[in-house]
């Protein structure tokens, strides 16, 4: 594509060296530690629980609980299930990997956009930094930047907080790049088409098909629903645009919330408390779908399909599959491709 002409960087020829005039790209995806031992699982899990956002318990309760008992008996465990789908290869948990594989794959797709146009990822808990890739992409000569939120439904624990913490950043910087942010895109058509091509593909792979497919959304304290927060709402909208894009009621695709945390009640219906329910039923052929989740990771690999694959076979269940998230596939690009094109309009 043509460069705009308004927009060349004409610079006197005594002005010191600078790039500018580009535009940077950053894909945001949630974290993932840097090891599976003790202490990156720690630092891991500290950063993640200390954010405001995340866990909105008062300091003076919270700080006593998450250091002297949760940072003490947590890594250890998490560890190991972080072990159970690790990446040894690359020596990286698979979050990272897929957000890596996601981004080449966006940049590829929109070369036509022309080289002014860099892409990067970066991790909101752990490694790259959000920090460190804006002052990639500054140095670069990116003027302006898009910041896209792996997260198709928006939360104040999701959204939100990668905002913050690109803000923190900006307050930072003298020269500040131009800023915009995806939306959410949970009642995307292209989205919505997306997921239900990704459950029948998985579908048709099978040997048996289910009585039931579950859409589980990753939990928050119901709480936050009662303080505003969207998050309930565009779940709700996603499962019922599904449920309607594959012909079904919401008996045959169910509704629940996994990876609850503490003692609070979060949103209903439970992830796992459901899998149980439905086996207790009857229900013997069960389909798992996590279209919250934009890449596969320990919640959707382990928790999902392992943790309720087990709880659906020791209360009578059959069989179980996970369907995957939409990764890097074709149809995980599509939506990728469209939320970032449309973003970009008016830039390039």
């Amino acid at each position: 594509m043509p460069k705009d002409p308004s927009r060349a960087v004409r610079l006197p020829h005594d002005h010191v060296p600078v790039k500018a005039g580009r535009i940077g790209v950053l894909v945001v995806n949630l974290g993932t530690p840097d090891g599976t031992t003790y202490w990156p699982m720690r630092r891991y899990l500290k950063e993640f629980l200390s954010d405001r956002r995340v866990i909105e318990t008062p300091r003076w309760l919270w700080w006593p609980i998450l250091n002297l008992i949760i940072l003490t008996k947590r890594p250890g465990p998490k560890g190991r299930d972080y072990a159970s789908i690790w990446n040894d290869e690359r020596d990286e948990g698979p979050l990272k990997t897929i957000t890596r594989a996601q981004t080449e794959k966006l940049a590829a797709r929109l070369a036509d956009l022309g080289d002014d146009v860099v892409f990067d990822w970066a991790m909101r808990y752990g490694n790259p930094s959000i920090a460190s890739r804006i002052d990639a992409l500054h140095a670069q000569g990116c003027e302006r930047l898009l910041v896209v939120p792996m997260y198709p439904q928006y939360a104040a624990a999701t959204t939100a907080t990668v905002c913050d913490k690109v803000f923190d950043k900006l307050k930072s910087m003298r020269w500040q790049p131009i800023l915009r942010v995806a939306p959410p895109w949970h009642d995307d058509p292209v989205y919505i088409h997306a997921v239900k091509g990704g459950i029948e593909e998985h579908l048709a792979t099978l040997d048996w098909t289910p009585d039931v497919i579950l859409s589980s959304f990753h939990g928050v304290p119901k709480s936050y629903l009662l303080k505003g927060d969207p998050y309930h709402c565009h779940c709700a909208k996603t499962w019922r645009l599904l449920r309607e894009a594959m012909g079904m009621d919401d008996k045959q695709l169910r509704l629940g919330f996994q990876s609850r945390f503490g003692t609070e009640e979060w949103l209903r219906p439970y992830t796992d408390e459901t899998v149980k329910d439905l086996a207790r039923s009857g229900v013997k052929n069960l389909a798992v779908v996590t279209p919250g989740f934009t890449s596969d990771c320990l919640e959707t690999i382990e928790e999902i399909g392992v943790e309720n694959a087990e709880y659906f076979h020791e209360n009578g269940g059959v069989n179980f599959t996970a369907i995957p998230c939409l990764n890097d596939t074709d149809r995980g690009m599509d939506v990728l491709e469209t939320v970032t094109r449309r973003e970009l309009m008016g830039w390039v």
